[in-house]
């Protein structure tokens, strides 16, 4: 994709939208980084006593830290995508934490909507389990998830307004639509090989969506609840669509599927398994304290796998781009770049 700046009339259309929706993605941050500020701090607010938290004082200000900038890049990436300045950066600096954004945040806009949904006809969600051991205060979890569900929505929208205006050319039409490509053979040959890779964690997360235990190590065989199988089943959901976006776009049937669908699926469940993959990694070898708490080689193992198909799916869209961008029929006249 090139990266020349915005045509002036795109660049100036929906502005008092983008100024709102930059607004509250702003605002929409300040209750995390206030919590995150608290504890690093001192506080402990919305910490109960007997929390892992209070375990290890340095590991918890290094990771609180941490997230507490990577919640502030939401505000620089918000900046980006509403100032002049921001269409003026190459393609992958902002494309790259887009997509590490919607991976980690569309899960979650996901899942915790419905695990409230099966809180509110009965399930158990807000339990740990046979764990003794309670770790935030269930407000917490509301405000700090409630903050990530409205980022996901205002940069979400941002972020296709402004992709709109500068590459939008480069998704129109159908399947149907798309020419035939000299690098079809390698992209279906990569697209199957990530399917069937997916098979790997998407069988797993079934699997304990439905109560297996193959796998699961002995805390979070204890802490299962209704929330964790939705979890599970929203792990398969992303796994899913990341197979159906690269199929559909590696083998191109004549479909009238808008290209946007595929491209959609690609996107956002390679962002979700790649992201999640690399985070539950992290967590999983920073968190454990005790051989129950340890991750198994089948979660090691899943995790990495998901990370492998996440980046897999995502270079294949990459390909995918530059060729169309580089094909003049994917540009009419007159289109922004």
């Amino acid at each position: 994709m090139t990266q020349a700046p915005l045509a002036p009339s795109a660049a100036t259309r929906r502005p008092g939208t983008r100024i709102a929706l930059r607004a509250l993605a702003i605002a929409s941050t300040l209750p995390y980084i206030a919590l995150k500020a608290a504890w690093i701090f001192g506080s402990r607010i919305g910490i109960p006593d007997g929390s892992a938290l209070l375990d290890h004082r340095t590991t918890m200000i290094v990771a609180n830290g941490i997230t507490v900038l990577m919640d502030s890049a939401v505000v620089v990436i918000a900046l980006l995508l509403t100032q002049a300045w921001g269409r003026r950066v190459p393609t992958w600096l902002l494309v790259l934490p887009m997509w590490v954004a919607s991976g980690l945040l569309l899960p979650i806009m996901t899942g915790y909507p419905l695990q409230l949904v099966v809180g509110l006809v009965g399930g158990d969600v807000h339990g740990s389990g046979g764990s003794e051991r309670p770790f935030l205060d269930e407000w917490v979890f509301g405000v700090v998830y409630t903050g990530f569900i409205v980022q996901g929505l205002t940069l979400g929208t941002l972020f296709a307004l402004y992709a709109g205006d500068r590459w939008g050319h480069l998704w129109q039409g159908t399947l149907r639509d798309l020419p035939e490509s000299p690098t079809g053979p390698a992209l279906r040959i990569a697209a199957t090989a990530a399917s069937l890779l997916a098979l790997v964690p998407g069988t797993l997360h079934l699997l304990w969506a439905t109560g297996s235990t193959a796998g699961l190590n002995k805390s979070r065989i204890a802490e299962r609840n209704d929330g964790f199988y939705v979890l599970e089943a929203v792990d398969v959901l992303f796994a899913a669509a990341a197979v159906a976006g690269v199929l559909l776009l590696a083998f191109r049937r004549r479909s009238a599927l808008p290209l946007t669908v595929p491209l959609a699926l690609a996107w956002g469940g390679s962002g979700a398994m790649a992201c999640w993959g690399g985070w539950l990694s992290i967590a999983s070898l920073t968190e454990a304290r005790t051989i129950a708490e340890q991750p198994t080689a089948a979660m090691m193992l899943i995790y990495a796998v998901e990370m492998l198909v996440g980046t897999l799916v995502v270079t294949l869209g990459t390909y995918f781009f530059a060729e169309r961008a580089a094909a003049p029929a994917a540009r009419p006249a007159g289109s922004p770049t």
